[in-house]
């Protein structure tokens, strides 16, 4: 029995070894016919579907105003696009054919494309009309690789322009990708000026990526595990500006066919209320494509439309900087208010006549405020010395940059002793060059935000905030607003002069003799200082700056109008207009009896709405 049962076992191992080998054999049998004899046939089955990762770009964050109304908006717009890896070259000129595009330049694109990576989509060309987008897709199947996305584009909703406040978006170059870092990808949309530069990792948001099962023709066939898998973009986080956009529209009409700058500032906080510089442009020319011809015309225009003069110019401020030697002469103890010149239309130093507009006869300082008499300030400025005229030039904020959240301004020029001996060389200049420095010519240069800036200080008697357009942040994921502190000096000062040189100002603008009359404002009781500052290129300079209310501001102003004339007839108007509408919320000279506006002195409304 032993020997049966060995028999048995026996027996049944061999026809499990032979079932095995079978199995085995058929197996590799298997694996030999689909890798060698239908490699080819199946080959192509295989890669039939695959799978490709779309990006999604994030919805760009919108603006609003300091009343919530919308600014800056965004509207859908189709981007074409190639996946290297899937497209087949041959098909370049049929491509470029149907996007009425250069073939050199897609050949090039798929090649920057392709250092950056063959398996992410390269876009080709951006906003494209509807009429392209039917062809595309007609002609999908020629065309395996080139798809479409879904993008947004910036739309501007009022009348104003604003756009060196603004500033506009464009595709991000290859310098700014090694900037920005891996987040950026040839063909996205960066912010290239102003408040979208600036608050660029703001206003942006977070990529999000879609997986899409596709077959070797480029068609989809559908969601990558019903979209579990997908990353979902976060859009921007959205501005609300300290900006007034009712007053910035109207500042524009007002500067129409001028060169020039408007900067209207909030005296209690630094929050812009208006930021105007002409010429300018249109915005919304740089929203979609931006041709090389258009971008070439405003670079090449003579009016320079692309500079911002309100930050980044360096005017003289002619007799508008006529209360920073004021200031000084009194902090000094070199003068008081009652120290009084005879002014007979000019004056003498050396071999030197500095003139004046008119004679004034014998004036003390707030009447030499009050009429803007040159020889006054000739005579102070060597009384006083340029070391403290510089020292309380630099506590106002002049020779130095504001901080202002726009990307780009100019500190302008102070002179002081140091910068005078480093540029004329320390026996190359003598005192024969301060009188011109007493009424802001020389050497002097300013911005018209500087000069805004400056009027506030005067208004609240010494506080000096930094400038601000942006308000608050509000963040849409989680929601919530983070609101702009505002930075705040004091300028040490006392009371007494505060008193002198503001009685000056009030003068200038509400008695007779003042030079400011045309910036006067129904119901309102303002103070201001007007310039005409010689410029050496060409015509005078009209300025005027100020503030109102007198007692309790809630607005400072600077106007510059270039090549105009005269402050108290050019600038003076244009400002005495703008608090108009800012204060009463509209023009009241031609109504019956003025009602002011109730305005918030910080906080501006935050609507419901302004956060999808």
């Amino acid at each position: 029995m032993p020997q049966q049962d060995d028999i048995e076992i026996y027996g049944k191992r061999r026809a499990m070894y032979i079932i095995i080998t079978l199995i085995f054999l058929l197996y590799l049998g298997r694996l030999y016919q689909l890798q060698l004899i239908y490699r080819d046939e199946y080959g192509k089955k295989s890669e039939e579907n695959s799978i490709r990762t779309i990006p999604r770009e994030p919805v760009r964050g919108t603006i609003f105003d300091r009343n919530g109304t919308l600014v800056v908006d965004n509207r859908p717009a189709f981007s074409v696009t190639i996946m290297p890896f899937e497209f087949d070259r041959k098909n370049i000129n049929y491509l470029a054919q149907l996007l009425s595009l250069d073939p050199e330049f897609v050949s090039d694109r798929l090649k920057k494309g392709e250092t950056y990576s063959r398996f992410a989509p390269i876009k080709i060309k951006r906003d494209i009309d509807f009429k392209t987008l039917a062809a595309l897709e007609e002609n999908r199947g020629r065309l395996p690789g080139v798809d479409y996305q879904v993008e947004s584009k910036r739309f501007y909703t009022t009348n104003a322009h604003a756009s060196h406040v603004l500033g506009y978006t464009k595709e991000i170059s290859e310098a700014q990708i090694k900037i920005l870092g891996e987040d950026y990808a040839p063909g996205d949309v960066v912010g290239s000026s102003g408040l979208e530069a600036d608050y660029e990792t703001t206003l942006r948001g977070r990529k999000g990526a879609e997986l899409t099962v596709v077959n070797v023709r480029g068609q989809v066939i559908g969601r990558f595990e019903g979209g579990k898998s997908d990353v979902q973009a976060v859009q921007g986080d959205n501005l609300l500006l300290s900006m007034d956009f009712g007053l910035q529209a109207f500042a524009e009409s007002l500067m129409t066919g001028r060169r020039g700058a408007v900067v209207a500032v909030d005296p209690n906080d630094g929050g812009v209320l208006a930021l105007v510089s002409m010429p300018d442009y249109d915005l919304s020319l740089f929203s979609g494509v931006t041709t090389p011809e258009l971008w070439r015309s405003l670079n090449e225009d003579e009016a320079s439309p692309l500079f911002n003069r309100a930050t980044l110019t360096r005017y003289p401020p002619g007799s508008t900087f006529k209360m920073v030697l004021a200031v000084a002469a009194l902090e000094s103890g070199t003068i008081t208010p009652s120290w009084r010149v005879t002014c007979t239309g000019a004056f003498r130093y050396g071999n030197k006549v500095f003139k004046d507009l008119h004679v004034h006869g014998s004036v003390d300082l707030i009447e030499a405020i009050q009429r803007s008499c040159n020889v006054y300030f000739y005579q102070l400025m060597l009384k006083t010395g340029l070391d403290p005229w510089s020292h309380y030039g630099a506590e106002f904020g002049f020779g130095r940059l504001t901080g202002i959240d726009i990307f780009e301004e100019n500190p302008g020029i102070l002179p002081t002793q140091a910068y005078m001996d480093r540029r004329y060389g320390k026996s190359g200049w003598t005192r024969g060059f301060l009188p011109s420095f007493g009424i802001g010519q020389g050497d002097v240069g300013v911005t018209p935000l500087q000069m805004a800036l400056y009027a506030a200080a005067l208004a609240t008697k010494g506080e000096y905030n930094e400038p601000h357009v942006v308000h608050a942040v509000v963040r849409s994921n989680p929601h919530s607003t983070d609101t702009v502190a505002p930075s705040l000096r004091m300028i040490n000062v006392s009371d007494a002069t505060w008193s002198a040189v503001r009685e000056g100002m009030r003068r200038v603008v509400e008695e007779p003799g003042g030079t400011g009359g045309m910036a006067r404002v129904k119901g309102i009781q303002s103070g201001g200082k007007t310039g005409t500052a010689q410029n050496p290129h060409g015509p005078d300079h009209a300025w005027y700056i100020g503030f109102a209310p007198f007692d309790h501001p809630k607005i400072a102003i600077a106007v510059l109008v270039e090549n105009a004339g005269f402050g108290g007839s050019v600038a003076a108007p244009i400002a005495g207009q703008c608090i108009e509408r800012y204060l009463y919320g509209r023009l009241i000279r031609y109504d019956g009896v003025p009602q002011p506006a109730t305005r918030a002195a910080h906080q501006p409304p935050l609507h419901a709405g302004m956060v999808p």
